[in-house]
């Protein structure tokens, strides 16, 4: 189902937390509450959560708590756990039709959601773990700019973000994102209800961020603060945004 590129790169992305997965103990600040093992092991178990969803052809709502993890009760993931079940994901995911109709929490009801949405799964646990380790994450241009469109090509299905959006009133708002790095703009649009739109191409925002498309990427997903990016306009309703959009 994946293409080259989709394969090596989930592959890659796996081998690299992996190599992270050294001392579990240490905190991932991004993730409060968490150790590098609570990480590990909710990747691993998103991992086996989308394979047996494909696996079974899963049409209803299933939470990755439901699928047996191989572990001990009470027992934590670790680098050849994860390891071994990115392995089957990949396995799976090479031999799955695209077109087969299974559930997702997205807006594609195919199997072909699942490859992009474990990419970025990964990229973004990825860089918690270097955070956490004092490593500063990149993302390279190309995934980055993948990245952005399915974070906001999701959004609007996340029912968990969509509730504290829609609390902070603000209908009809913009965002615009310009990456310096790459050839990649967007403008968001809060729409009502907490509802999103999104459109490519340059434009006036109530808010502009510039900078790398890996910070931007990160931006979204709470693991990068505005402050080191340059930011144009209403920087408080950006930060309220940010806040109530965070995966």
């Amino acid at each position: 189902m994946t293409d080259d590129t989709d394969e090596s790169t989930i592959e890659a992305e796996a081998a690299r937390l992996a190599s992270l997965a050294g001392d579990l103990s240490v905190p991932v600040p991004t993730c409060p509450g968490w150790t590098l093992a609570e990480l590990v092991t909710h990747v691993g178990q998103t991992h086996r959560w989308a394979t047996h969803v494909l696996r079974n052809r899963v049409q209803e709502r299933i939470w990755s708590r439901q699928v047996p993890s191989g572990l001990a009760e009470g027992e934590s993931g670790d680098a050849a756990w994860l390891t071994a079940g990115a392995a089957t994901l990949l396995e799976t995911l090479r031999v799955t039709d695209p077109a087969m109709p299974v559930w997702t929490w997205g807006p594609d009801k195919r199997a072909s959601w699942w490859p992009r949405r474990m990419l970025f799964e990964l990229v973004v646990h990825r860089a918690d773990a270097e955070l956490a380790l004092g490593v500063d994450p990149v993302v390279p241009a190309p995934t980055a700019i993948d990245g952005v469109e399915e974070f906001l090509h999701n959004l609007p299905s996340a029912a968990w973000v969509t509730r504290p959006l829609a609390e902070l009133g603000a209908e009809g708002a913009t965002i615009h994102l310009h990456a310096t790095d790459a050839d990649g703009e967007w403008t968001i649009t809060q729409g009502p209800g907490g509802a999103i739109t999104w459109a490519r191409g340059h434009a006036k925002g109530d808010v502009a961020v510039r900078g790398p498309v890996s910070d931007l990427l990160l931006l979204l997903y709470g693991r990068r603060s505005p402050d080191g990016l340059t930011v144009y306009g209403d920087r408080a309703f950006l930060d309220r945004w940010l806040s109530a959009a965070a995966f």
